[in-house]
């Protein structure tokens, strides 16, 4: 009692004894080479301040100033990169030497999350095979700041003819089964209910085993998606239905043709709408290899991936026929060129991996950004690419880059990946939302589980 008539008197008298100020959550990052994810040239001995999950300040060493009681991060002699953005990803469905329906669970695509955000991967785009309200509802709590990884978009499901979806048989059946203008119309406002990242349809034969998506169909997927302010994204294989599908309003690609090289005509054809395209090389570039590749023993892949891993998929790529050979090797120079002509012409280069059977989440992206400089891109082309363009084409606005106020999601590399683009995989830390994934944490649990979840 006698404290509490104390601490009455004291606040009488205007002397009650102040709360202290809250520490401040400020950090001052500087030292390091800055790629901002534009075109611009990189800041030499740059300082950017994160707070709150956001960068507040960013600017050359000296000429940024750190509130009062920021803590301070030396980065000399590092580099620093925007957090890649993969916009064609499937996941979910593998676990471990299994590839099955069953395996798409909430478990397993956090793991895979985490194994995204361990790769300096800050965004993943389910583009088409998300199958029932279990991504949306991860996407939900990411958005509620209640579950960490790199942040899950989704297209849903995707759309197509019966039966002719994916062209993996496992997530062949996901696709909303399309056969009249109807049916397109109804699973495109299905899909706009649940506030998709992405329309997402497919026009392929499969080498003519199934049917094509009908120009009609895909003209109303199109038409419906675009009133309810969707982006469209088709997947492509011939060059003619490329070209008609511009003319038909398509926002976006997430293949090049492969039957033939993408040519002046396409290209005109996608600056005069502003069409983007979606390279994802390592598909072709997957079926071309057929023994050990050289990247299976670096140093960034083998610490997450068991060696035993390695050599089975090594075992497995003498099985390759030669006539699956010769048309695997053809397709790759098709998309090559397509992509060196297409950059070239000034159209808009997004960047997303889409899925393989040598696929290694996270790892393959930082491959992914290797074959399109070996297709003619420049190392800051595909950055900018794999980072403020896919933010873009996604309407990101938070993300993408390192300026004011966007999220604070970044890579420290421990070389110039504008020198060699292979640089990137030298990964030091990374940050998402202003915070440090505990990748060594992350890389002690997947090995104490040895080749489960991989």
């Amino acid at each position: 009692m006698r404290a509490l008539i104390v601490l009455a008197l004291l606040a009488v008298s205007g002397c009650a004894p102040r709360p202290s100020a809250p520490q401040s959550t400020a950090v001052l990052f500087e030292g390091a080479r800055l790629i901002v994810g534009d075109e611009r040239p990189p800041i030499e001995n740059a300082a950017f301040v994160v707070e709150n999950g956001a960068f507040t300040e960013v600017g050359r060493a000296g000429a940024v100033q750190a509130p009062a009681g920021a803590a301070r991060v030396s980065l000399a002699g590092k580099t620093v990169m925007p957090a890649i953005i993969d916009a064609h990803g499937h996941m979910g469905y593998r676990r471990g030497a299994s590839f099955l329906v069953e395996n798409y669970t909430r478990e397993n695509l956090i793991h895979y999350l985490n194994r995204y955000a361990y790769y300096g991967i800050g965004a993943i785009v389910g583009l088409g095979t998300d199958a029932g309200d279990l991504a949306f509802q991860l996407r939900e709590q990411q958005q509620a700041g209640e579950l960490g990884g790199a942040m899950l978009y989704t297209a849903g499901r995707g759309l197509g003819p019966p039966n002719a979806g994916s062209g993996n048989p496992v997530m062949r059946s996901i696709a909303y089964d399309v056969e009249t203008e109807e049916d397109a119309r109804k699973n495109v406002r299905e899909l706009a209910a649940k506030r998709v990242n992405f329309v997402k349809f497919y026009v392929d034969d499969r080498n003519k085993t199934v049917p094509k998506l009908r120009p009609e169909l895909y003209r109303a997927i199109i038409d419906e998606a675009h009133k309810h302010g969707l982006r469209v994204v088709a997947h492509v294989y011939y060059l003619s239905d490329a070209k008609d599908l511009v003319r038909a309003g398509v926002d976006g690609f997430s293949h090049l043709p492969r039957d033939e090289q993408a040519d002046d005509e396409l290209a005109g054809l996608m600056m005069d709408r502003n069409v983007f395209v979606i390279p994802s090389l390592s598909l072709q570039e997957a079926g071309t290899i057929v023994q050990r590749p050289p990247w299976f023993d670096d140093a960034s892949l083998r610490e997450t991936i068991p060696a035993a891993v390695l050599d089975r998929w090594s075992d497995l790529l003498a099985a390759r026929t030669l006539t699956s050979l010769e048309s695997a090797r053809r397709e790759y120079t098709n998309v090559q060129r397509g992509l060196a002509k297409l950059s070239a012409a000034g159209v808009r280069i997004a960047f997303g991996i889409d899925y393989t059977s040598m696929h290694i989440f996270g790892f393959s992206e930082h491959r992914e950004m290797e074959l399109m400089v070996a297709a003619g891109m420049t190392p800051r082309q595909v950055i900018v690419a794999a980072t403020r363009t896919s933010a873009d084409i996604l309407g990101l606005n938070e993300t993408g880059m390192i300026e004011l106020a966007k999220s604070a999601d970044f890579i420290v590399l421990e070389a110039n990946p504008l020198d060699n683009i292979a640089n990137s995989r030298r990964i030091g830390r990374v940050y998402l939302r202003g915070e440090e994934v505990d990748r060594a944490a992350l890389r002690s649990a997947w090995n104490a589980r040895s080749a489960e979840l991989r």
